[in-house]
């Protein structure tokens, strides 16, 4: 009789100390340091030029974006950048590419008052936020492929590290932008976040700069599969001319990595699954869209917004993450999806008692810190069981799909963040209530399909 002994906690950390970690944890930061262009910056931008919420609540509207990449994700699986693919691979090219149109952007925003071009820069920040969410598409792929398909373990910590690193260039990212507007702002500059937009597109640079020592796999397979996905449909259409070939390479681009997500799921699971990944983070999103402009209006200062809830955010989403990372890889993917659901609904109450207490520097920190917490639970969950849906034939567009549905429930519901809390009358203690309670459907979905899934573990 074999005998299976169970790994210790420090057995099982011992995950983290794959090489390939540190270049996950980059392609991490280099996917989250956008989020802080087009949200919290964006938002104090147009909040202290005096904008109105419900104002900034619909121009979070261009997060609507990540919803819908999926739709090009397939020609990022099959389109080669021209010259960069050569020189840097297909993964990195396209990466490269999106960050040089981030760049350019930034630049435009710095010459841009929102006061008087306020329909410019919102455009601006949508040409971003596509750059962002093709980036994504890509960054998301080349992180998977990093892993092999049946490394389980591996892909979980992988998936750990890639939170860490997302959180790591949003927080840090956020720490450097209200920092800068701050100095800038108190220097005397009235134009302080337009310069402050300048030192976000340095950071950009750096971040090409570092994904050059992330390694791209040639992975033989994927193409091999591709031709023989076109070559299966161009048997069904019996024919082999040259509009022929155009609807094969068509079809097999966009229909097939959907295809083969039903085919190994079932019609009806593969259908729950959409659901709960719609639903999972509405109520986290709802939070985070007006938590700059609630930490505003009761009384902090950027630079106290930097310190607690970028700064000590960050510290205390790396710890959880990991700590996540490990929960996940010993209690099982599923159950971590529930333990971080009700973290997440109850965290979201301590912000409830923060607005009825008022100002409270102790609060402040005690919300960040168990929000946070929650939060990292829920996306290392989340990323490593969407990451073990997926097939290698299609890697980016099935974790697009995936992705941009659970981006979906978050940013087009959540565009009504601010028009909730005018509709409350400025009640931000019920609005976090409302939040709380928004996971519970997707729990539900979760427990109906939990035995019948298909990972790749």
């Amino acid at each position: 009789m074999e005998i299976h002994r169970k790994q210790s906690l420090s057995e099982t950390f011992k995950v983290y100390y794959d090489k390939r970690m540190i270049k996950i944890l980059l392609l991490g930061a280099i996917s989250g340091f956008p989020w802080v262009i087009i949200g919290s910056s964006l938002s104090l931008w147009l909040k202290e030029d005096g904008l109105s919420r419900s104002t900034i609540g619909w121009a979070g509207l261009i997060f609507a974006v990540y919803a819908f990449n999926y739709l090009w994700a397939p020609i990022i699986d099959r389109i080669k950048i021209p010259w960069l693919t050569k020189k840097v691979g297909h993964r990195r090219g396209w990466i490269i590419s999106m960050q040089s149109i981030i760049l350019i952007s930034l630049v435009s925003w710095s010459l841009i008052n929102p006061t008087t071009n306020l329909a410019l820069v919102i455009s601006v920040g949508l040409v971003i936020a596509i750059a962002s969410a093709t980036q994504d598409i890509t960054v998301d792929a080349l992180r998977i492929e990093q892993i092999g398909e049946n490394e389980g373990k591996s892909m979980q910590a992988g998936a750990a590290i890639a939170v860490v690193g997302w959180w790591t260039g949003y927080k840090l990212g956020g720490v450097v932008a209200l920092n800068a507007a701050e100095f800038f702002q108190q220097a005397g500059f009235e134009n302080y976040w337009q310069i402050t937009f300048l030192v976000l597109g340095i950071v950009i640079i750096f971040c090409n700069i570092g994904l050059l020592f992330v390694n791209e796999p040639h992975l033989v397979d994927r193409t091999e599969n591709q031709r023989q996905t076109d070559k299966m449909i161009e048997n069904k259409l019996g024919s082999s001319n040259i509009v022929a070939k155009i609807v094969v390479w068509l079809t097999g681009t966009v229909i097939g990595p959907v295809i083969s997500f039903f085919k190994k799921n079932g019609f009806n699971i593969a259908l729950a699954i959409l659901g709960f990944v719609f639903l999972f983070k509405i109520g986290e999103a709802f939070l985070g869209r007006m938590s700059v402009i609630f930490y505003k209006e009761i009384g902090f200062t950027k630079s106290d917004i930097a310190l607690y809830s970028k700064g000590l955010g960050w510290i205390t989403t790396v710890i959880f993450t990991l700590l996540g990372g490990l929960f996940a890889i010993r209690s099982g993917v599923i159950k971590a999806m529930f333990v971080s659901g009700i973290l997440m609904a109850s965290t979201n109450l301590l912000f409830s008692l923060l607005a009825w207490s008022g100002k409270s520097d102790f609060l402040f920190a005690i919300a960040v810190i168990f929000d946070d917490m929650a939060a990292a639970f829920a996306t290392v969950a989340f990323v490593a069981f969407i990451s073990m849906l997926v097939d290698r034939t299609y890697t980016a567009t099935q974790y697009a799909l995936l992705a941009s549905i659970g981006t979906a429930g978050r940013t087009t519901l959540a565009a009504s963040s601010g028009a909730l809390v005018d509709w409350l009358d400025g009640d931000w203690g019920i609005f976090f209530i409302i939040t709380a309670l928004m996971v519970i459907p997707s729990l539900i979905f979760l427990y109906i399909i939990k035995d019948k899934l298909k990972l790749n573990d």
